[in-house]
């Protein structure tokens, strides 16, 4: 529901929904941006698909030598470069499934927080247009969230309906994996046989990790064709 990132979960209600996350969520997504700052060389140039209001960047900025962001929130792209300040960072309004960039011009491209499946775009063509604007031998990042952390992300996402965020939790259509909301908002999530099939579909064999028991990785090294 691209709509819904887009105008009703953009800017500033954005901010909120990681402002009241619980302790438990706070640690993940602590955890989430440590695992991939561990992926990085201080030489290589990075794009954020989906960069919001600019809190993972924020993060980065300092790790890498270049960084790229792309939104389909025009809202979140403005707050995006109050927040981000005086931080050297490019920053455009883009579809993450038609990326305005020539092929292989990052050499890294990372999409966490569950952005494979909470952008609600054909999941095949995210990856290969991520493979696609990231050189030979470059990394592509996704995440999602591990199978154990079910409690707390309903607990997040209790709590974003609390605060009026998101709709009210639809209890009956909720579960394995998947939180509807009664207004029609639907967040999946993928696991390690769905990452699995879709990097086989593009002739990559990934890497899968767990970190800290709540974010579920998949790292794709792009080959030299």
């Amino acid at each position: 529901m691209p709509s819904y990132y887009s105008h009703k979960l953009s800017a500033d209600r954005l901010r909120q929904v990681y402002e009241i996350a619980p302790p438990a969520v706070q640690a993940y997504l602590k955890a989430e941006i440590e695992f991939v700052i561990s992926r990085l060389s201080s030489t290589e140039s990075l794009l954020e698909l989906g960069c919001g209001y600019g809190r993972v960047i924020a993060t980065l900025s300092g790790h890498v030598d270049s960084l790229w962001g792309i939104d389909t929130s025009l809202a979140s792209l403005r707050m995006a470069r109050d927040y981000l300040g005086s931080l050297p960072c490019h920053l455009i309004a883009a579809d993450a499934s038609r990326l305005p960039f020539p092929g292989a011009t990052f050499d890294v491209v990372v999409c966490i927080q569950n952005g494979i499946s909470a952008f609600a775009i054909e999941k095949l063509c995210l990856m290969k247009e991520a493979v696609r604007v990231t050189r030979p031998g470059g990394k592509v990042l996704f995440s999602s969230y591990a199978e154990s952390f079910w409690p707390h992300r309903l607990a997040w996402f209790e709590a974003q309906a609390e605060h009026g965020l998101i709709g009210e939790i639809d209890y009956q259509a909720t579960g394995n994996g998947v939180i509807v909301c009664k207004d029609g908002f639907r967040a999946v999530t993928d696991g390690p046989g769905e990452f699995q099939s879709l990097a086989a579909s593009i002739g990559i064999v990934p890497r899968i990790v767990e970190v800290a028991h709540s974010s579920l990785f998949c790292e794709l090294i792009v080959p030299h064709y």
